[in-house]
């Protein structure tokens, strides 16, 4: 990228490059993108300016239709795992639910936590395989 690009950013990790030269094979760690199509880099080992979705929600922000800027990728149980990396200087907050959105997901929730058979609020959500409090469920099998 040009210097003068606001999203210039380093893309190489002192640390892994110094591993890498003393001759250590790192196999998720191909910062140029030329191996795995995006800028890639091993579990925890990110630059700094990159954050996962996760990371960019607990700061109230959100990507805001940005593509992946970078990838973190990892092995988990013999399966090969990724993570997107999204630049934090082109995030936007996260969008406020409306208040009519907010009861509509208050009303859902009390629907979900009311028993069809006896119409009573629960402090637990109905579950689904059964259809009915638990109450109604251990009346029946009597």
């Amino acid at each position: 990228m040009h210097t003068t690009n606001p999203l210039a950013w380093n893309h190489q990790v002192d640390e892994l490059d110094r591993l890498r030269s003393r001759g250590m094979h790192l196999e998720f760690y191909d910062p140029a993108g030329s191996r795995y199509g995006l800028p890639t880099y091993p579990w925890r080992m990110a630059p700094s300016g990159l954050l996962t979705t996760r990371q960019l929600r607990a700061r109230g922000l959100r990507p805001g239709g940005q593509q992946p800027a970078a990838q973190i990728l990892w092995k988990h149980r013999a399966r090969r795992r990724v993570a997107y990396l999204y630049h934090q200087n082109l995030a936007l907050p996260r969008r406020q639910a409306s208040p009519a959105q907010l009861a509509a997901i208050a009303r859902a929730l009390l629907a979900r936590r009311t028993c069809p058979s006896c119409g009573t609020e629960k402090d637990y959500y109905i579950p689904r395989s059964y259809g009915e409090c638990n109450d109604c469920v251990a009346r029946w099998a009597r």
